[in-house]
């Protein structure tokens, strides 16, 4: 896994073999950051990574400018990993261990993108319902916009605000606006 573009392109990261996640292909998070550079300015996005697993796309984030981003995980190993890259690289990324939807119901933050990548074998009810609470809640802000990362054997399309899907090999994006 390494970082894509930005202040520490190219730069691994050493993953401990025990942490019990899924990270995002480098070709599918090369080919998401390649829409999202065409729609923002990152030095001024506010970022919500939600279940973070190694923090991969947060960096990413970071790499590319934005300054205020937070990570959500449940798993402590993964927020604690977070937290020693993020410092590694001196970069502004808040870990925070907690349930998803919890985080969501709580926090009284907005963010221009908040992107989540729950496990794959979620059931379709509950990646509807981190939609729902980003919603409901107003987490987002103007022109703001949700990224879910799920199979292809899960289908968001019908969800309210769903604007589009896109596919990388295994990994799909939809967008929500």
């Amino acid at each position: 896994m390494r970082i894509i573009s930005g202040k520490y392109k190219g730069r691994r990261l050493n993953v401990p073999k025990k942490l019990p996640v899924r990270p995002t292909t480098d070709m599918a998070k090369e080919a998401l950051f390649n829409i999202l550079i065409h729609r923002f300015d990152f030095n001024d996005l506010s970022v919500l990574d939600l279940c973070s697993g190694t923090g991969n796309i947060a960096y990413e984030f970071s790499s590319r400018g934005a300054k205020n981003i937070v990570a959500v995980d449940k798993e402590f190993r993964c927020v604690k990993f977070i937290e020693q890259t993020a410092s590694e690289f001196e970069m502004l990324i808040d870990a925070i261990k907690s349930d998803v939807f919890l985080f969501l119901e709580r926090t009284p933050l907005t963010f221009d993108i908040v992107f989540a990548d729950p496990p794959y074998a979620m059931p379709t009810e509950e990646f509807a319902s981190i939609v729902q609470l980003i919603f409901d809640r107003k987490l987002l802000n103007s022109n703001g916009l949700v990224i879910i990362e799920h199979s292809k054997h899960t289908n968001l399309s019908n969800l309210e605000n769903f604007d589009e899907l896109k596919t990388y090999g295994g990994n799909c994006f939809s967008f929500f606006k």
